[in-house]
Formats: structure tokens, C-alpha cells, sequence
């Protein structure tokens, strides 16, 4: 339990090691610590240790005083600490960044508290603005704008952040400060004149009906009117809700209908009394909000034209807003997250429940770290980031050339992990270049995206080296090695593109010798499979199957006996069709279509395995399967039609698939048809190429 012995013992040992420290006025620099424990202790309640952690903070930061665990227990020494780093924080000049170092406030928040105590250090700031330089001052102010009051308004310390508002708006607008706040003052009395007379009437029909009810009158604050008044374009007279009801209704249990109508049922009296601006009801009741939040603003006029809005809420809908998840900084738009919000929440409870421990509440996300460049500029980064990551976070060249880092002074690796508040020095060598072994060492997408493009780089110069290699020692071995030998060779090693394969030659990874021994290797089977070409042409003369001297392939429809050969299936030839065939070395001949796509490597690259090929005189009753590629309009008859024409003729269709190309409103139709020869395909393309809507019939 902490004692005031203890709180004394604090404000002791900071007096002594702060004595003859003064501040910008030249007043004692304890008058700071003992004003910022006059707000901890009397308008916020916190408890002694809270404010020891003020008196030992200031010590430390100021002198370098050491605060033990061992004296002073591990709460207060945590406090000590985050409110030392917080302490070192200088913000740049821009609101794109001013949402991070709220983050970071946070994170070196590790108990709840510390924020709060960081808070009323800024509060007291405020009010002693006078003493500061102005260069000082307007820093302090910018940075009370951007971080401080919207730390304070999502704490729900709304007391502490409309006075850090009024101040801020005192020294940065003083004309505009001076001229709302004269307004104020001197319409008090019509205010208070103008509440009496619009309670009045609104009471006695509300206890007429029997309505329980607690009534918030509230004026809004200088800052809050200013914001308005620039942001709606509008004079002090244009702001209406200046002077804002809350009705507050007693409603016994849940029951969402009977709110609904008790919410407008003083709805209807306040409209009744006076003249409402429809164009400013917002029904958040009948409609809630995504959030949650559930209430009737409306605003209206009185005879003497002043407006006054009202807001209409059961006690459960005023207590959902106002300490639930739709609590007033989340609906009027402060950015946050799950996480976030739930530590905040434990720091609401912590103020509320000052005795409780709070060993056990929720820690800060820590999702992300932020650490700093040698000149204090703030990176945000992934926890687990390495100082590779931070490397390529400033530049992809200061990444790609990292050899490591001084993290806070210190000499490491360049996959050393990050934590907030490290302060790294990147060191690069032009020597240095990244590899595999970096993408283990990084985390972020971006540092991950960049060395996959260095090692793609890297990788061509070197594909770029080992072709101008293979194609030197090709040249000097007298020897060739076209593309359908590479494909199998790449194949059987396993090197899925040309770039990785000429990279290895490149890098050393593959020797050329190998690619040598495969090249006289492929050699000694063509030359092995010319052998078997001509014991096929002998089998099939000893059979009689070809028709003259010219040893011309004589086929039909069927296999012919003794000799094995296919339809090539990358042109599918039809009877009738010029063709040649191409002796295989183990799937026998293969018959191609002289037009297909392979027929002019086939031709040159192997002249020593075509054979000349003839039809027979007529086609025997065999059938020959083709596909047909089709483009038509996306018209519903042409579907149908396709097909007519298909079956007029001896051809029967295998398969039919369509596909719809909204883009060019056509159907792509992909169909295998069986027809005995190319006489009868002829009559089917002709056919289909005059067919209404039909555009364009290939054959594949």
C-alpha cells in the first residue's frame, strides 16, 4: 500500500537533485512537478504512487537520477519509464504524422496510467504558456493540438481537453478567441434567462404526462464554437447549437419500443412549444448509428427567433453513448481500432477504480514499433522488423546495400529485430548486394517485394552472362542445340524457365560439359532412331502397303497392317487432308497436316524422318475427330443454328462448350466434331461461315 511517507520520500529526493534548476520565468523548477501533482491528485483523483511517478519522472529526465524497483516498487518504476520516453518525443510539424506519435504515446504507455499522468504534465504546460519563448510556445501548442486534446477527449477527460482547447485557441487565434468568449460573457444573462423560459413550458407538460426525466444544459466551449464557425462559414450568430437541452429519460427495464416512444413523445411537446428546423432532425433512435448510438437532435426556435438544439434520449441510450462502445469520442469521429480501444477503456476504468491492481488490464497493441533515424524523424513500422526492413523503409539503394546498423549506439547484424524507441543508424557498402537468405530476414511487404526484384535483377545479368556463354562454347564444340532439345533438357534438369536456366550456366550452378555430353547424346539416339525409321519402311515394303517406288505411305481411315501410326493431335488431320508423316521413336509414325502449326520446324530440324504420305483412292468408314473454333454474335438462335448445320451434313458433334464475351458481345464456341473426310468439313465450315450472326469459323 502506498503512503504518504512514500509520496513525501518522492517530492524529497526530486527536490534535491532538482535544486537550482529554474524554469524559462526563473522561477524554481519544482513549482512544475508539484502544480502537475496538484491536477493528478485533485482533478483527477489518481492515487500517491501516481503522483511519487511524477515527482521521480522529472528527477530522472532532468538529472539522470536512477529510480530502482528495489526503492521504489515496479508500478512506480514502469511509470517512471514511459513517462521518460514519452518525454523524448518531438513531433514534426504535420497531422499526417501526429497520429503515429499518438500511437507511440500509447505504446510507451505499459501501464494505463502513464498517459493520464502525461496529460496533466501538458495541462499544466498550457497554463504556464506565458514563461515560454515564443518559438517554444508555438511548438508546445501545435503539439497540443495534434496529439494532446484528442489523447484527452478519447480518455473521456473532456473537462481537461476543452481548457487545453480554450488556451490552444487563445494563443493561436487570439482575435477569434476574444470575440467568442466577449459573446459568451456578455449573452450569460440572456442565456440564463432564455433556459428558464424554455424549461418552463416543456416541464409541467412532461410531469403532466408523467414522464420522469433529468434535464443537461450545457454552453459549448470557445474552441468547439470556432470550429464550427470556420468549418460552416459562419459568424458566432450562425452556430446554433451555442446552447444545447439534453433531455435525459427514466425508462424501467430494455424495452426498446416503449424508448422509442417516451423519446418521441417529448419530442412532440418540445415541437408543440416551438418552431422546429426540420432540416436539422437527426433521428438516431428509429435508426441508430453503426455504432450503437441511439438518440433525437433536433433544433428549434423560439418567438423571440434564438435556437437552441435539444437532444432526446432514455437513460440507457445516455449511458451506452457516454461510457459504452458508442461513447462520445467514437461518434463524433476520432480514428481508432479494436485494440486500442480496449486498452483505452481499461484506462477509463483505472481512473474509476483507483485501488484496483492493474497487473491484470490490457497492455498497448503491439501489432507496430516505432523507432527513429538519427535526426529524430519517426518510422512506423511491424513488430518483428529487422534493421533490413528499416533499410529499405528509407530507400530501396540504402536497403539493398545494408551490411548492418548502430541500433541506440551499438553495433549490429543486419537481422537484428527492432523495438520502440530504437534509434538506428543504417551502414551500407557498395560491395554489398542482397540474397535468398534476405527474405527470411524481413517482414514488411515492401522490403520483401524489393529484394525479390534485386535477386530478379541479379538473376538476368546472370541468365544475360551464361547464354553469351553456352552460345561461345556451342560455336567452338561445332555443335547445335535448338529450342525443342533445350525444352526437353531444362525439363529433365528440372529448370522451369529460360532465365533460371541460363542463370545457372552464368553463376557456375551448371556446368556446360553437361549440356555437351546431352547434345551428343540426343545425336547418337537420332541417329539410333533413323535406323528404326528405315526397319519401319522395310516392314511396311515387305507388307506391300506402299504403292510404288517413291515408298509413299498408302492410308485410310484404319490403322495399316503392320505398320503403327496416329493422327497427330495438334492439327488433327482429316482424309483427304495434305499431310506428311513423322517417324516418332516409339509411338510410330505420326501423321501431321502439311498447315500444322509444327510441320515447318518438323521439316527442317528432322528431313530424315518424313515420310511421304498418300490417302487411299477412296476413305473407308472410319471417322476423323477436329475441332472447330467459332465466333458469333450473342444472339439465342445462333446457338441452335450452329448445331443444324453441323447435323445436315455426315458429322456429329463430340463436344460443345460456349463461352460469353460480355466485353465484345460474342459467344466463343469451342466444339469437336467426327467427320469421315475433309469434303464433308468443307461443307460444314462453308456452311457455318454463311450462317446469319456466325463472324468468324477456324479450324484447330
Amino acid at each position: 500500500m502506498v503512503t504518504s511517507t512514500l509520496l513525501e520520500k518522492a517530492r524529497e529526493a526530486a527536490a534535491g537533485v532538482l535544486q537550482g534548476y529554474t524554469r524559462h520565468n526563473g522561477t524554481p523548477f519544482m513549482g512544475h512537478p508539484d502544480a502537475v501533482v496538484k491536477i493528478v491528485a485533485q482533478e483527477i483523483g489518481l492515487p500517491e504512487e501516481c503522483q511519487a511517478a511524477v515527482y521521480l519522472h522529472e528527477a530522472s529526465r532532468m538529472t539522470g537520477m536512477e529510480v530502482k524497483e528495489a526503492e521504489w516498487g515496479a508500478a512506480i518504476c514502469t511509470m517512471v519509464d514511459g513517462l521518460n520516453k514519452i518525454s523524448t518525443i518531438k513531433p514534426k510539424d504535420t497531422r499526417l504524422e501526429a497520429e503515429n506519435y499518438k500511437k507511440l504515446i500509447i505504446q510507451y504507455s505499459r501501464d494505463p496510467r502513464v498517459t493520464v499522468l502525461k496529460l496533466a504534465d501538458r495541462l499544466e504546460v498550457m497554463r504556464s504558456l506565458k514563461m515560454f519563448p515564443k518559438s517554444s510556445r508555438d511548438q508546445k501548442i501545435l503539439e497540443t493540438l495534434l496529439l494532446y486534446i484528442p489523447l484527452a477527449h478519447q480518455l473521456g477527460l473532456y473537462n481537461m481537453k476543452r481548457e487545453m482547447e480554450d488556451i490552444y485557441l487563445s494563443y493561436a487565434q487570439p482575435e477569434q478567441y476574444r470575440l467568442i468568449t466577449n459573446k459568451l460573457k456578455a449573452g450569460e444573462r440572456d442565456r440564463e434567462k432564455l433556459m428558464a423560459e424554455f424549461i418552463e413550458p416543456l416541464k409541467s407538460k412532461l410531469d403532466e404526462a408523467g414522464i420522469h426525466y433529468k434535464l443537461k444544459i450545457r454552453t459549448k466551449a470557445a474552441f468547439s464554437i470556432w470550429q464550427k464557425m470556420v468549418k460552416q462559414k459562419v459568424p458566432f450568430e450562425g452556430v446554433f447549437d451555442v446552447f444545447a437541452i439534453r433531455f435525459i429519460i427514466d425508462c424501467n427495464g430494455e424495452d426498446h419500443a416503449l424508448e422509442k416512444e417516451l423519446c418521441w413523445k417529448v419530442f412532440g411537446f418540445v415541437t408543440e412549444e416551438y418552431e422546429q428546423d426540420t432540416g436539422r432532425l437527426r433521428d438516431w433512435v428509429t435508426n441508430p448509428k453503426p455504432n450503437g448510438y441511439e438518440s433525437l437532435h433536433i433544433t428549434v426556435k423560439n418567438k423571440d427567433g434564438a435556437y437552441v438544439e435539444v437532444q432526446i434520449r432514455t437513460r440507457r441510450m445516455d449511458d451506452t453513448a457516454e461510457n459504452g462502445f458508442a461513447s462520445h469520442w467514437s461518434y463524433k469521429g476520432i480514428k481508432r481500432e479494436e485494440s486500442l480501444d480496449k486498452w483505452l477503456t481499461s484506462v477509463r476504468y483505472a481512473l474509476e477504480h483507483p485501488d484496483d491492481n492493474t497487473e491484470d488490464l490490457p497492455q498497448p497493441p503491439s501489432k507496430e514499433i516505432f523507432v527513429f533515424t538519427p535526426t529524430g524523424e519517426l518510422r512506423i513500422m511491424s513488430a518483428g522488423a529487422t534493421v533490413l526492413d528499416f533499410a529499405f523503409g528509407i530507400h530501396t539503394n540504402i536497403g539493398a546495400h545494408c551490411v548492418g546498423a548502430r541500433v541506440n549506439g551499438k553495433a549490429v547484424s543486419i537481422r537484428e529485430k527492432l523495438a520502440t524507441g530504437d534509434v538506428v543508424e543504417i551502414l551500407t557498402s557498395k560491395n554489398q548486394h542482397p540474397n535468398q537468405d534476405w527474405l527470411g530476414w524481413v517482414v514488411s511487404s515492401k522490403a520483401r517485394a524489393k529484394v525479390k526484384q534485386a535477386l530478379a535483377v541479379q538473376e538476368q545479368n546472370r541468365a544475360v552472362d551464361g547464354k553469351e556463354l553456352l552460345e561461345r562454347r556451342l560455336k567452338n564444340w561445332k555443335l547445335e542445340f535448338p529450342d525443342e532439345m533445350c525444352t526437353e533438357f531444362r525439363k529433365k534438369y528440372n529448370y522451369a524457365g529460360l532465365t533460371g536456366f541460363y542463370a545457372a550456366i552464368g553463376d557456375g550452378t551448371l556446368d556446360v560439359n553437361v549440356i555437351k555430353d546431352y547434345i551428343l547424346g540426343e545425336a547418337e539416339r537420332h541417329a539410333q532412331s533413323v535406323e528404326a525409321a528405315e526397319a519401319v519402311m522395310a516392314s511396311a515394303k515387305a507388307n506391300r502397303h506402299f504403292e510404288n517406288k517413291d515408298d509413299i505411305l498408302v492410308l485410310n481411315a484404319k490403322n495399316v497392317k503392320g505398320i503403327d501410326y496416329k493422327m497427330a493431335k495438334c492439327c488433327n488431320p482429316v482424309f483427304g487432308d495434305d499431310v506428311f508423316g513423322f517417324v516418332t521413336r516409339e509411338a510410330g509414325i505420326k501423321i501431321h497436316r502439311m498447315s500444322c502449326p509444327n510441320a515447318a520446324r518438323l521439316l527442317e530440324l528432322y528431313p530424315y524422318r518424313i515420310q511421304k504420305v498418300k490417302w487411299a483412292d477412296t476413305p473407308s468408314s472410319g471417322s476423323f475427330q477436329i475441332v472447330l473454333k467459332v465466333i458469333a454474335e450473342m444472339e439465342s438462335a445462333v446457338i441452335n443454328r450452329i448445331m443444324e448445320v453441323v447435323n445436315q451434313f455426315k458429322a456429329s458433334i463430340r463436344s460443345f462448350n460456349v463461352n460469353e464475351n460480355e466485353r465484345n458481345g460474342t459467344y466463343e464456341i469451342s466444339m469437336k466434331i467426327s467427320v469421315p473426310s475433309n469434303m464433308e468439313l468443307d461443307k460444314v465450315l462453308s456452311q457455318l461461315r454463311a450462317a446469319k450472326h456466325v463472324l468468324k469459323v477456324t479450324r484447330s
